[in-house]
Protein backbone atom coordinates (compact mmCIF):
# COMPACT_ATOMS: atom_id res chain seq x y z
CA UNK A 1 0.00 0.00 0.00
CA UNK A 2 1.46 3.45 -0.80
CA UNK A 3 2.60 5.66 1.56
CA UNK A 4 0.17 8.94 1.67
CA UNK A 5 2.52 11.97 2.52
CA UNK A 6 0.44 15.29 2.91
CA UNK A 7 2.06 18.43 2.01
CA UNK A 8 0.40 21.50 2.78
CA UNK A 9 2.53 22.98 -0.22
CA UNK A 10 0.96 20.73 -2.99
CA UNK A 11 -1.88 20.43 -2.35
CA UNK A 12 -2.50 24.31 -2.65
CA UNK A 13 -0.36 24.37 -5.88
CA UNK A 14 -2.88 21.53 -6.85
CA UNK A 15 -5.98 23.91 -5.71
CA UNK A 16 -4.05 26.62 -8.44
CA UNK A 17 -3.38 24.34 -10.92
CA UNK A 18 -7.65 22.86 -10.71
CA UNK A 19 -8.23 26.93 -10.97
CA UNK A 20 -6.13 27.88 -13.77
CA UNK A 21 -6.42 24.46 -16.51
CA UNK A 22 -4.55 24.97 -19.58
CA UNK A 23 -7.43 24.59 -22.37
CA UNK A 24 -6.55 21.12 -23.55
CA UNK A 25 -7.12 20.08 -19.75
CA UNK A 26 -10.47 21.50 -19.62
CA UNK A 27 -11.47 20.52 -23.11
CA UNK A 28 -10.46 16.64 -21.84
CA UNK A 29 -11.94 16.81 -18.53
CA UNK A 30 -15.61 18.64 -19.48
CA UNK A 31 -15.98 16.64 -22.70
CA UNK A 32 -14.91 13.36 -21.37
CA UNK A 33 -13.27 12.63 -18.34
CA UNK A 34 -16.42 13.54 -16.23
CA UNK A 35 -19.10 11.50 -18.74
CA UNK A 36 -17.04 8.23 -17.76
CA UNK A 37 -18.87 5.79 -15.29
CA UNK A 38 -15.44 5.64 -12.85
CA UNK A 39 -14.41 8.78 -10.94
CA UNK A 40 -11.11 10.78 -12.09
CA UNK A 41 -9.92 13.49 -10.21
CA UNK A 42 -8.10 16.34 -11.49
CA UNK A 43 -4.75 17.83 -10.30
CA UNK A 44 -4.25 15.05 -7.78
CA UNK A 45 -1.55 14.86 -5.24
CA UNK A 46 0.06 11.42 -5.50
CA UNK A 47 2.94 10.80 -2.91
CA UNK A 48 5.43 13.52 -3.89
CA UNK A 49 3.90 14.91 -7.40
CA UNK A 50 0.69 16.47 -8.75
CA UNK A 51 -1.16 14.48 -11.45
CA UNK A 52 -3.11 16.15 -14.29
CA UNK A 53 -6.37 13.42 -13.99
CA UNK A 54 -6.39 10.38 -11.83
CA UNK A 55 -8.71 7.25 -11.59
CA UNK A 56 -7.90 5.75 -8.12
CA UNK A 57 -9.99 3.02 -8.65
CA UNK A 58 -8.08 2.01 -11.88
CA UNK A 59 -4.63 2.92 -10.96
CA UNK A 60 -4.79 5.27 -13.69
CA UNK A 61 -3.12 8.32 -14.53
CA UNK A 62 -3.87 11.04 -17.73
CA UNK A 63 -1.34 13.90 -18.41
CA UNK A 64 -1.31 16.02 -20.90
CA UNK A 65 2.27 17.55 -21.80
CA UNK A 66 2.59 20.99 -22.89
CA UNK A 67 5.95 22.53 -24.66
CA UNK A 68 7.77 22.42 -21.69
CA UNK A 69 7.45 18.69 -21.42
CA UNK A 70 9.77 18.74 -24.66
CA UNK A 71 12.47 20.89 -23.32
CA UNK A 72 15.96 19.86 -22.22
CA UNK A 73 15.03 17.53 -19.50
CA UNK A 74 11.56 17.36 -19.51
CA UNK A 75 11.01 14.04 -21.19
CA UNK A 76 13.74 12.49 -18.46
CA UNK A 77 12.05 13.88 -16.16
CA UNK A 78 8.84 12.61 -17.19
CA UNK A 79 10.86 9.12 -17.56
CA UNK A 80 11.48 9.63 -13.89
CA UNK A 81 8.11 10.84 -12.59
CA UNK A 82 6.59 7.72 -14.66
CA UNK A 83 9.04 5.38 -13.11
CA UNK A 84 8.33 6.12 -9.66
CA UNK A 85 4.29 6.70 -10.06
CA UNK A 86 4.13 2.63 -11.43
CA UNK A 87 5.90 1.62 -8.68
CA UNK A 88 3.05 2.57 -6.67
CA UNK A 89 0.91 0.73 -8.97
CA UNK A 90 -0.34 3.30 -11.21
CA UNK A 91 -0.23 3.42 -15.64
CA UNK A 92 0.63 6.76 -16.87
CA UNK A 93 -0.77 7.70 -19.92
CA UNK A 94 1.07 10.75 -21.96
CA UNK A 95 -0.98 13.18 -24.57
CA UNK A 96 0.80 16.06 -26.19
CA UNK A 97 -1.56 19.03 -25.65
CA UNK A 98 -1.41 18.85 -29.50
CA UNK A 99 -3.16 15.70 -29.52
CA UNK A 100 -5.95 16.78 -27.88
CA UNK A 101 -6.01 20.07 -30.37
CA UNK A 102 -6.03 17.18 -33.47
CA UNK A 103 -6.85 14.26 -32.74
CA UNK A 104 -9.35 13.98 -29.43
CA UNK A 105 -11.34 11.42 -30.24
CA UNK A 106 -8.35 9.30 -30.63
CA UNK A 107 -7.76 10.55 -27.16
CA UNK A 108 -10.45 9.34 -26.07
CA UNK A 109 -10.96 6.44 -27.24
CA UNK A 110 -7.22 5.01 -25.87
CA UNK A 111 -8.23 6.36 -22.72
CA UNK A 112 -11.37 4.28 -22.77
CA UNK A 113 -9.66 1.47 -23.86
CA UNK A 114 -6.83 1.46 -21.60
CA UNK A 115 -9.88 1.56 -18.52
CA UNK A 116 -11.40 -1.55 -19.87
CA UNK A 117 -14.92 0.15 -20.30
Amino acid sequence: MPIKIRNGRLVQNAKSLRKNATKEEKKLWYRFLVTLPVKFTRQKVVSRYIVDFCCAEKKLIVELDGAQHYEAGGEKQDRLRDAFLAELGYTVLRYSDKEINSNFKGVCEDIWNRLGL
